[in-house]
């Protein structure tokens, strides 16, 4: 199965010049999602992990069955504001403005493995903020898998750079 044939790309959305991936397409069909889910499994296979923590609000969908498969505990990393105990934040800049991620303060132990899960990764600056959030936690980054990686815009590489192991199901330019 070619789960790219699953993605959807629409022209112009959320604004003029941007060419949205659409995973919605994906994760309606049945078979595409179960081997979207079974080829996310397998890769995080090669890494030691603890738990899972997935980037708001994609990401959940696809860590959360993981997380259910492998049965690991499943950490959200949320947007400001919507945990309700004590958080970790990471403020990071996004193309026009700042944002900032959050973690409950009792999610992640000291040394804990964590792989980051998320539907895909662009210019990488969220994906980077999220693996802050890990170490401020004193956890350990295991690995990021994303389901597209926008191979253009840099990303990946970025993460790779910075010593962070990446993996990705399907690779698709950004533009």
């Amino acid at each position: 199965m070619d789960l790219k044939d699953y993605i959807r790309s629409i022209k112009d959305y959320p604004k003029k010049g941007i060419l949205f991936r659409d995973i919605t397409t994906l994760i309606k069909d049945e078979s595409a999602f179960e081997a979207t889910i079974n080829q996310i499994v397998e890769k995080s296979k090669k890494f030691k992990v603890d738990k899972i923590a997935a980037i708001e609000s994609r990401g959940f969908v696809f860590a959360s069955a993981v997380s259910y498969i492998l049965k690991k505990p499943f950490i959200m990393l949320r947007k400001k504001n919507k945990l309700p105990a004590d958080v970790h934040s990471v403020v990071f800049q996004l193309e026009y403005g700042t944002a900032t991620i959050e973690v409950h303060k009792d999610s992640i132990s000291e040394n804990d493995s964590v792989l980051i899960i998320d539907d895909l990764i662009a210019t990488g600056g969220t994906a980077e903020a999220a693996a802050k959030l890990i170490e401020i936690s004193k956890g350990k980054v295991a690995a990021f898998i994303f389901v597209i990686n926008l191979f253009d815009l840099g990303g990946c590489e970025n993460l790779l750079k910075n010593g962070y192991k990446v993996e990705n199901l399907m690779d698709f330019p950004g533009h």
